[in-house]
């Protein structure tokens, strides 16, 4: 690696030349005047509450998972055991054994978003250690064991028969491959994605970082499929073919009231996710939801703002078709209020991530 190749290996300007690693306020900043203008047209600022009826605020924020697991039928979804705060662990591990689930487990706040909060738990005292620290309602879950995990964005028009899948992320979670010679640490420090997420290698596995894999063995390091875990995300929209929009679709129809969002899903095969089988939603985001596939590194920021700006209309003709079957939009003291409960579990996510 020559002297111009290390500069552009540091951190700053892997960050300076890629725009998916922006904050998320470089991104977005330039696109509120429209955001602006959808709230003008929707005659309330909070017109997102009425995309989808049945979650709280819409899925915009705070929206309870134990509310939306409610609505998802049970066959779709990983067994999940919920717990409020205070909570103790050897009531919680003798709750996991009643209800038949077994390592590994995955650990999650009950409200959040972008991975904040979620662990991987492989024993006892994870469990423990992870309730402990929960500052927040939480549930954890079977760890699904199918390797590969999509985002689907769908959309809705109340009154419409049909919907759409609009866009379509596959997720490539953190791995190194040993060559028998160096650490996972240096593994990692040679690839400009891993550098970007060295902190939370770090916190995750602390001493494990100076391992030696054998050649030729593959090691993920982040099983989390999100983005702000290192997450590597491929825009695959054109897997959504006739088979796959109508199974979406049917899907989707059996949440009540569920018009726009992602589900997060893993699954074995695509023909077998298109035949309606060995899947599981791992999570469903509505009007807060992303449109994730915007994020291949293969993207221009500007094929970002249109994908954003794309949806956010869809979005506001939704909320709108619903507002004017009855459903209400947030008043200004609750828009006021949802924000500043975001803020409080913002902090307390903080302190429950790796």
């Amino acid at each position: 690696m020559n002297v111009f190749q290390r500069i552009l290996h540091r951190p700053f300007f892997i960050k300076l030349f890629n725009w998916e690693y922006w904050s998320f306020t470089a991104v977005y900043l330039w696109l509120y005047p429209f955001w602006i203008y959808i709230c003008l047209r929707s005659r309330s600022f909070f017109f997102f509450a009425a995309s989808n009826p049945r979650i709280k605020n819409g899925g915009f924020l705070n929206e309870s998972k134990q509310d939306l697991e409610a609505l998802i039928p049970d066959q779709y979804h990983p067994k999940t055991v919920f717990f409020s705060i205070p909570a103790n662990g050897d009531i919680v591990m003798s709750e996991l054994r009643q209800q038949g689930l077994s390592f590994p487990l995955i650990g999650k706040p009950n409200v959040g978003g972008r991975g904040r909060g979620v662990k991987v738990l492989k024993e006892e005292a994870d469990v423990k250690d992870y309730v402990s620290k929960a500052y927040l309602d939480f549930h954890i879950q079977e760890y699904v064991p199918w390797k590969n995990e999509i985002g689907v964005f769908y959309y809705r028009y109340p009154g419409e028969s049909t919907g759409v899948v609009s866009g379509i992320v596959k997720k490539e979670f953190l791995a190194v491959t040993g060559d028998g010679r160096h650490t996972i640490r240096q593994l990692l420090q040679q690839s400009k994605r891993a550098l970007m997420y060295m902190a939370s290698m770090e916190k995750i596995h602390g001493a494990g970082l100076e391992e030696i894999l054998p050649a030729g063995e593959k090691r993920i390091v982040s099983p989390y499929g999100n983005h702000a875990r290192g997450s590597l995300f491929l825009d695959h929209s054109h897997l959504a073919d006739a088979e796959l929009q109508a199974m979406m679709d049917s899907l989707c129809k059996q949440i009540p009231e569920f018009y726009y969002g992602r589900l997060d899903i893993r699954y074995n095969t695509l023909e077998e996710l298109k035949e309606g089988r060995n899947f599981a939603i791992i999570e469903v985001n509505g009007a807060g939801a992303e449109p994730t596939h915007i994020y291949d590194p293969r993207h221009s920021v500007f094929f970002a703002w249109k994908e954003i700006l794309r949806h956010w209309f869809i979005l506001g003709r939704i909320s709108r078709m619903n507002h004017r079957k009855g459903h209400p939009y947030l008043t200004w003291k609750e828009g006021i209020q949802m924000f500043r409960e975001d803020k409080e579990w913002s902090q307390k996510l903080a302190a429950m991530t790796d």
